[in-house]
């Protein structure tokens, strides 16, 4: 098996957005009539992580920076400019994991960008624009680790993941052996792990990436493979209210240019320096799904 750790050339986590309104978490205003109606409507209430640097992530300054938001932010304002209608204003909503379906359902946000893997069972409560990008689990352990140098030697550790999420509960099928610990979120996870209550923690990629150019020299980062290719391919996509064909198609258009004008190559290049551990996806195309 072998073992590889990402480098990360870059990381930005305080760009600050203008002229965009925070919503507290407790807070359940949202797009009940439907995505394009907000977007047309002048306001709209995006979902995105609040705790991940690099994706998602809101500063101490109160602006909000990262990979997700800068995608979100760029599909509703080219959905708005492609149909004719003035720039919204964002309301920023906190989506941890095990909400978002919930979130999405209730109308509490007009869409989700959130590091939001698109899999069949989350596709049967909500639609997804996308993928716009394609990453890899992997495993985040101490700088010092020595034992744990693949998915195999992870049997018999204690692994950590967040409620809601599905990499963990991957890593439990492949080797029962693996003793499961969930939080709330990721960062509760990477608090775990520096104080040693756990061995270490899976997730994709490109969240683990974020958190060890965070602490540099107390993490590291180390590739899962399973019979010499990736452990999972993950798609990221933009959820949105099931069945809501326009906006998805919506969704899709934007993606679409994103991607041909190479403003998604900036954006990754600005908010995770590039790197191995992404690759661009193809909006429209769910046939990874089959």
């Amino acid at each position: 098996m072998k073992r590889s750790t990402f480098r990360l050339a870059a990381l930005t986590s305080t760009v600050a957005i203008a002229g965009v309104t925070l919503a507290a978490c407790g807070d359940s205003s949202g797009g009940g009539d439907g995505m394009l109606a907000a977007i047309e409507a002048g306001d709209v209430t995006i979902g995105t992580k609040y705790d991940q640097p690099g994706l998602g992530l809101r500063n101490p300054d109160g602006s909000m920076s990262g990979l997700d938001v800068d995608v979100a932010e760029y599909v509703v304002n080219q959905i708005a400019e492609a149909k004719g209608w003035d720039a919204p204003n964002v309301t920023w909503r906190e989506t941890p994991s095990a909400q978002r379906e919930t979130l999405i359902q209730n109308g509490e946000v007009d869409l989700i960008a959130a590091t939001y893997s698109i899999n069949k069972g989350r596709s049967e409560s909500v639609n997804f624009g996308g993928p716009y990008l394609v990453t890899h689990q992997a495993l985040l352990v101490r700088e010092d680790e020595a034992d744990i140098t693949d998915l195999e030697s992870l049997d018999g550790k204690i692994l950590c993941s967040v409620t809601g999420s599905t990499p963990a509960q991957k890593v439990k099928d492949a080797l029962p052996g693996v003793q499961l610990q969930e939080y709330d979120t990721y960062s509760s996870c990477v608090e775990a792990l520096r104080q040693g209550n756990i061995d270490a923690m899976t997730t994709d990629a490109t969240i683990l990436l974020g958190y060890s150019a965070q602490a540099p020299g107390q993490f590291k980062v180390i590739e899962m493979e399973k019979d010499g290719e990736p452990f999972t391919n993950e798609y990221y996509g933009v959820g949105l209210a099931k069945d809501d064909a326009e906006a998805t198609d919506a969704i899709n258009e934007a993606l679409t240019k994103l991607h041909e004008s190479g403003e998604f190559d900036k954006l990754l290049e600005k908010n995770l320096g590039g790197n191995e551990a992404v690759a661009p996806g193809k909006p429209g195309d769910l046939s990874f799904l089959d």
